[in-house]
């Protein structure tokens, strides 16, 4: 899959390093943003209680 995403990247090495780390950033940002707080509700690891 790296490999396929790497050969269709337009550019030499360098320009394709760069878009590989902002394509990176953006899927990160995607995930952080939209698709963990939505998914956060459905997860049963945020029903945590201490007794004291």
């Amino acid at each position: 899959m790296y490999s396929w995403i790497w050969r269709h990247l337009p550019g030499r090495t360098a320009v394709r390093a760069l878009l590989a780390l902002v394509l990176l950033v953006a899927v990160s940002a995607l995930l952080l943003f939209v698709v963990f707080p939505y998914v956060e509700p459905f997860v049963p690891f945020a029903d945590v209680t201490v007794d004291g």
